[in-house]
């Protein structure tokens, strides 16, 4: 009974996206009240005669989503407005530049998907396709190599990274749901993305192009020149002067989190804990950022602050709202019987994670809400699985990449500002991001045969 109804309130929340065209925040709200009635939740909470107190759907739901907010909302605002100060300074087409200029034309493709892999950190996906659209149409039209490839390298690695690379939203509500540490996370999320990007975006997109040329298959590029003419590079900053805004949170994260493997207790791991602090790390960033970035802004800084701060709003009310529904699904008991079903089929437990995540992407249409919900659905299991968390937490960010369905809003930003079909987009797209993610999925299981060995897995 449970299984029907997590189907039904899955269909529920697809058909309130996809035919009633709600806004996802609203529409998660909905369906999680709604699931919560239908598994005989209380309205309010109440206090059994022995004393347990039972919570109600709405108190449910308001712990859920402000403990999910808690833990990610300061670092992703923060985040954005770093990203912005990368792309307004025009430091990031430089970084693009760069690349392209070390790898050379014939192996462009791998320059697309590095220049993606990189960008997807600190700017959202709709963000990365308006950058390089323009960019990427001239480069195809130079060079001949598939429009389609180049969009799906493109696309597959920005989500690679926005699935599983700090400080992006979903891996840091992964992170927190789950209960693990994100310095030790990031490096192995960080390597896991890079395999997806290079087999999803590289490999598959090479399959592609060589198809697409056997084929002779041509696009439309009449309005590149007026779409390259709007591009204004004078006075931006170096590629190296960008990547820095990147690396100093990073770095910091990482230098707070691994301090401990080698300093005694003191003074000093003390100030570089509270410095490798994520949201400690992420302001100092930004500050560093709008510092180095100053001379090259067209805008204020604080202008720039506050169109970022008002361009992460929804993302966290859609953030909060997947918590809050995946808090009423662990509340109300589906997700163990999620979780006990697949179990009983002998799935293993990372197979468990990146199906349920997957399933969840296509249903929802957004990284965001599959990978806030599923990891709140599987945080029990993975502490009791023998499976470290680490790879469990990967696993299901591995399933929020791919299929890539029309309920996603990113499959029509793609398939719009790189002036491809609806085939090519799912070609390269939809199917490149499932490459990318089963991929993923086989790197981390290989992974578990070391987690006694590698640092941080246990």
């Amino acid at each position: 009974m449970m299984i029907l109804i997590f189907l039904i309130s899955i269909a529920v929340l697809l058909l309130c996206i996809m035919k009633l065209k709600l806004n996802p925040f609203v529409a998660l709200l909905v369906v999680a009240i709604l699931t919560g009635l239908a598994t005989g939740m209380p309205l309010m909470t109440r206090t059994l005669e022995d004393g347990t107190q039972v919570l109600g759907i709405g108190t449910v739901i308001q712990n859920n989503f402000g403990s999910t907010l808690g833990s990610i909302g300061m670092v992703t605002g923060l985040g954005v407005m770093l990203g912005m100060f990368m792309y307004e300074s025009g430091g990031i087409n430089n970084i693009c530049n760069a690349i392209l200029k070390a790898l050379g034309p014939n192996r462009s493709q791998y320059a697309v998907a590095t220049a993606g892999f990189i960008t997807g950190i600190p700017v959202f996906g709709d963000v990365v396709y308006i950058m390089f659209a323009p960019m990427l149409r001239a480069l195809s039209k130079k060079t001949g190599y598939s429009m389609a490839a180049y969009a799906g390298a493109i696309s597959v690695a920005t989500t690679c990274t926005f699935a599983l690379v700090l400080p992006t939203a979903p891996p840091l509500a992964v992170a927190a749901n789950m209960d693990i540490n994100v310095g030790l996370f990031f490096p192995y999320a960080l390597v896991s993305a890079f395999v997806g990007m290079f087999v999803g975006g590289i490999v598959y997109g090479g399959i592609i192009n060589k198809m697409d040329k056997k084929s002779g298959k041509v696009w439309d590029f009449s309005d590149l020149d007026e779409e390259a003419a709007e591009l204004d590079t004078s006075n931006s900053m170096s590629g190296g002067k960008a990547m820095s805004i990147l690396l100093v949170p990073i770095l910091l994260i990482l230098l707070g989190s691994f301090s401990s493997f080698f300093l005694s207790e003191g003074p000093v791991l003390t100030i570089l804990s509270f410095l490798g602090d994520k949201n400690i790390a992420m302001l100092i960033g930004v500050l560093y950022g709008a510092f180095i970035s100053r001379p090259y802004l067209k805008r204020s800084i604080t202008e720039i602050m506050s169109d970022g701060a008002d361009s992460v709003g929804m993302i966290l009310l859609i953030t909060g709202a997947g918590g809050a529904y995946g808090g009423i699904l662990k509340a109300c008991g589906i997700a163990t019987v999620i979780t006990d079903t697949l179990m009983g089929f002998h799935m293993p437990v990372l197979v468990m994670c990146f199906v349920i995540a997957q399933v969840l992407r296509c249903a929802t249409g957004s990284t965001t809400t599959a990978l806030t919900t599923t990891s709140a659905i599987v945080a029990s299991v993975a502490t009791t699985a023998g499976v470290s968390p680490i790879l469990c937490a990967i696993a299901v960010c591995a399933g929020g990449i791919g299929l890539s369905l029309p309920n996603d809003s990113g499959f029509w930003a793609i398939n719009r500002f790189f002036h491809i079909d609806l085939n090519d987009t799912f070609r390269g797209w939809t199917f490149g991001g499932f490459v990318a993610g089963v991929t993923i999925l086989i790197f981390v299981c290989i992974l578990s045969m070391f987690q006694g060995v590698l640092p941080g897995l246990m």
